[in-house]
């Protein structure tokens, strides 16, 4: 019998539900199981999510990972909405921390090897961290949207993402460097600034390419704490650079005003390689779906007569 396509058992013992849930699991599924009896403690502590209801027994109670404590099963609907949404904001932090990593440590690296040149300074790297960390951490309020299905971990997907993301970073801030050095003429210490404000408004827009598996101007959108974090934290880095305060060289506000306007376009560069990446991993492009359709199409077997 296909346990999957039964709506429903009745009248069955406790080793029945044991093995329809092992059925299930064999099958690839996450399955969840309710509860309240001795009889469903096997069950219960063989599902991916056994949850004993309210008024359920000791037995039970101790073999599930949930216990409810009030009536009724709608506070699952709601806690499976909350897992996902928890999940999906760990999966853009680490996206976009990897990222991260390889745009920084990379840049900084190659750099120093072919340009024999220090491009950002200790203290500005000791700012970086700081101005990236505050949103990082409001990403635990993000708003994120719930995927439909059961969600898992797919490291090849996160590092694929990430490493795509993160080379694009290298090239996009070689390419300020040489705009800074070549076309600008600006001084060594200028050029660390400027790149200094290149990494930090890159690194929070590449905060909101990664937070998504969409368009980055779809819903959901950031959640106010997200956004406002990053905005004060960039409007920081931005008065930093302009001014200098003893801790950078400043640099003109025209100078500021074209690593905003590259960083911008560069973001929208980034979230079109995203959808790229997520689209060919989806299998979800048009020749992808070409291909899935042929193959799907019914080979004619019928058979001819001989005369």
């Amino acid at each position: 019998m296909d346990i999957d396509k039964a709506d429903g058992f009745a009248q069955v013992f406790p080793e029945h539900k044991y093995k329809i849930v092992k059925a299930l699991q064999s099958d690839g599924h996450i399955v969840g199981m309710t509860g309240d009896g001795v009889n469903d403690a096997p069950a219960l502590k063989q599902a991916d999510t056994g949850i004993a209801v309210s008024g359920a027994t000791d037995a039970a109670r101790a073999a599930a990972d949930l216990v409810l404590t009030e009536p009724g099963l709608s506070v699952i609907v709601k806690a499976v909405e909350e897992a996902r949404k928890i999940f999906e904001r760990m999966n853009s932090y680490a996206i976009y921390r990897i990222t991260e990593t390889i745009r920084i440590m990379f840049f900084v690296v190659l750099a120093m090897v072919v340009f024999d040149f220090y491009p950002i300074t200790a203290i500005m790297i000791i700012l970086l961290a700081f101005f990236n960390d505050v949103p990082i951490m409001a990403i635990a309020y993000d708003n994120t949207w719930v995927d439909p299905k059961p969600v898992r971990w797919d490291m090849h997907r996160v590092f694929t993402v990430s490493t795509v993301l993160g080379l694009i970073g290298v090239v996009e801030t070689f390419g300020l460097l040489l705009i800074a050095r070549d076309w600008l003429h600006l001084s060594g210490s200028q050029i660390q600034t400027f790149i200094f404000l290149k990494l930090a408004v890159a690194g929070h827009l590449t905060l909101f390419v990664a937070r998504t598996r969409r368009p980055f101007l779809t819903r959901p959108f950031p959640a106010g704490t997200l956004l406002w974090s990053a905005i004060i934290t960039k409007l920081l880095a931005t008065l930093l650079v302009a001014f200098g305060l003893g801790l950078v060289t400043p640099i003109s506000w025209a100078n500021i005003g074209l690593v905003w306007a590259y960083c911008l376009v560069w973001m929208f560069i980034e979230d079109w390689a995203k959808l790229g990446v997520y689209r060919h991993m989806d299998l979800s492009k048009p020749r992808h779906r070409a291909f899935l359709r042929r193959i799907k199409t019914p080979v004619n077997t019928g058979q001819g007569t001989v005369g």
